[in-house]
């Protein structure tokens, strides 16, 4: 007898949503089904379907000063899970290189920050690891895969050097590199979804395998897009400006401007401690300059970063960076100039207009022009207000940069959009940047010391909103300092109301140049180092806000000098109380 022809079989298909062993398993089922003959040895496997395969393990650390990595971290975790890891987030202040050791997979997102510097959480694992770090040497890490996504800004020499230092102390020792680290400028986003892409694939292969990607690579490779919130970064929500006031006072040399914007019908929520970015427009100005330098009416064509084609006046006010040139911006301008006899090093150090002007005889097609300039960036700036203070509203402390160079006037591009083209009944674009780094103490009863001068006071404004709406009864000191008592003392009466309500319980401030000789802030801590160190003692927080390269240092170093000299203590036992301070979360910093 003559057996008929089995049917052709449906196979299910590629993009059926099943991992390739399932649907391995359930086409060799179709196929027993269809067979007319013995039940095909699939079939038999009815009983016994496939165990699952297992999660890898992935451990995600991050290394952040703004919470930018932080949040890039948490992205890379929803990403890892759906490829199938079982992904960690790991602050690196809570890391040392023991636990690295027994570490196999691992992804690392770190900024830079100031000259080169590490992150404050990641300074302690990034000396650790270092060839010269003292202490004992750290392990070998042969059975660890690592990439590392660094990220920085151009505008610094050391551009993403923690990043570096932590891909070359992995491989030295042992570590193998499965995907190339990419450095991220300010504008990270497609640079690091084509990092993690490669990363997780190359991770995904078998122990021993290695996938090296270049950076052409990286660039071709997509990441599925995760579920975000209605507004953030890359959509920010168009806030309405309610207030607008200058904190100065006539006859300041400063110009200090309170912003109070609208989040109401966002979605969005802030904590104290986070910050609030805020995507600008360029100086009209500025813009009429370049238009005309190039020859312009400003109606011509011109591509935008997301894709399409604007008018080169909207692309110059609102899509590009037409301050600070970028590198092929400066590559196409860096040759020496006949005619103005600029160098490639005068080039570099001078705004893009400025630029432009001195090389009359390099003009470009309007087109041309715009690719060479990086995409406009939002701005962070600390929060200064309490959500439960002002529900549905935000403030913001921000100090107008206007200054002179090269003959001609310059300004700050989002310093002076808030404070003079954002009038009261604006839109400004902004999200909320979490910063969960730089938070109050959990506790209410613990007490807090605060050093913020100038600008930097504008988290403490908030901790402080933040603590007598809570009905905290822990202890606040605040060290405080500007110019002139006259003209610059910011949230002069909020402070002193604070003060008498007893929420403050000591404020002591320096106003540099009120007398011959100038006074600042980490003065004033050395000359109250017996209380100062009384309350760390007692458990107190000690909070910096502000200038990283020059006071934040210089508290540091005042901090170190209270320790040893009020705790009679030599300078390595000051330094060792202090990173006990750091891995405890007892020092935190907000410094920029």
């Amino acid at each position: 007898m003559t057996v008929p022809a089995s049917p052709t079989v449906p196979l299910l298909p590629e993009t059926a949503p099943f991992t390739p062993e399932q649907r391995a398993w359930l086409n060799g089922f179709l196929a027993g089904l269809c067979s007319r003959g013995p039940v095909a040895p699939a079939a038999a496997a009815l009983a016994a379907p496939p165990a699952a395969t297992p999660l890898q393990p992935l451990t995600i650390l991050f290394g952040s000063q703004t919470g930018t990595a932080e949040s890039l971290a948490k992205r890379a975790a929803r990403e890892a899970g759906k490829r199938g890891f079982a992904a960690s987030i790991m602050d690196m202040a809570g890391f040392t290189p023991a636990l690295l050791a027994q570490e196999r997979n691992v992804l690392l997102i770190t900024s830079t920050y100031g000259e080169g510097e590490p992150p404050d959480n990641a300074r302690a694992l990034h000396a650790a690891l270092a060839p010269d770090g003292g202490g004992l040497p750290p392990p070998r890490l042969e059975q660890l895969r690592y990439s590392v996504c660094a990220l920085g800004d151009t505008n610094y020499v050391q551009f993403c050097r923690c990043g570096r230092d932590f891909d070359e102390r992995l491989a030295r020792l042992g570590a193998t590199r499965v995907a190339d680290r990419v450095d991220c400028d300010l504008d990270y986003e497609g640079r690091f979804s084509a990092w993690l892409a490669a990363a997780l694939a190359a991770l995904s292969g078998p122990v021993g395998a290695t996938l090296v990607a270049t950076p052409g690579d990286l660039l071709a490779t997509k990441v599925t897009p995760t579920v975000e919130p209605t507004y953030s970064r890359q959509n920010p929500f168009p806030a309405p400006v309610t207030a607008v006031r200058r904190l100065n006072a006539p006859g300041s040399a400063k110009e200090v401007n309170h912003i109070e914007l609208s989040l109401e019908g966002s979605g969005l929520a802030y904590a104290a401690g986070d910050a609030l970015g805020v995507l600008p427009h360029n100086c009209p100005e500025l813009v009429n300059e370049l238009v005309a330098a190039l020859g312009c009416d400003g109606e011509e064509a011109v591509p935008v970063p997301a894709g399409g084609t604007t008018s080169l006046r909207q692309a110059l006010t609102a899509c590009y960076d037409i301050v600070k040139p970028s590198p092929d911006f400066i590559a196409r301008y860096a040759a020496p100039s006949p005619a103005a006899g600029a160098t490639a090093t005068a080039t570099v150090a001078r705004p893009v207009i400025d630029i432009l002007l001195a090389r009359p005889e390099t003009r470009l097609a309007p087109a041309d022009f715009v690719r060479l300039l990086r995409r406009l960036q939002p701005r962070l700036y600390s929060i200064s207000s309490s959500p439960r203070a002002h529900p549905g509203h935000v403030h913001l402390t921000v100090g107008a940069v206007r200054y002179a160079a090269h003959g001609r006037e310059h300004k700050g591009v989002c310093s002076t959009f808030l404070g003079e083209r954002c009038p009261v009944g604006s839109i400004a674009r902004v999200f909320v940047q979490a910063n969960d780094g730089f938070r109050p103490p959990a506790s209410g009863d613990t007490a807090m010391i605060m050093v913020g001068p100038g600008t930097g006071i504008a988290p403490f404004r908030a901790f402080l909103e933040e603590r007598r709406a809570a009905g905290a009864r822990g202890r606040h000191w605040l060290f405080f300092g500007d110019r002139h008592a006259a003209t610059d003392f910011l949230y002069r009466d909020e402070l002193l109301a604070f003060q008498a309500s007893g929420v403050l319980t000591r404020l002591d401030t320096a106003f540099s140049r009120d007398q011959p000789e100038k006074i600042y802030v980490q003065q004033r801590m050395l000359e109250h180092a017996a209380e100062l160190f009384a309350w760390l003692e007692a458990g107190a927080h000690f909070y910096v806000c502000g200038d990283a390269s020059r006071m934040a240092r210089d508290v540091d170093a005042a901090l170190h000098r209270v320790i040893a000299t009020a705790g009679s203590r030599t300078p390595a036992e000051a330094a060792e109380y202090v990173v006990a301070l750091k891995k405890s979360r007892r020092y935190l910093r907000d410094v920029y």
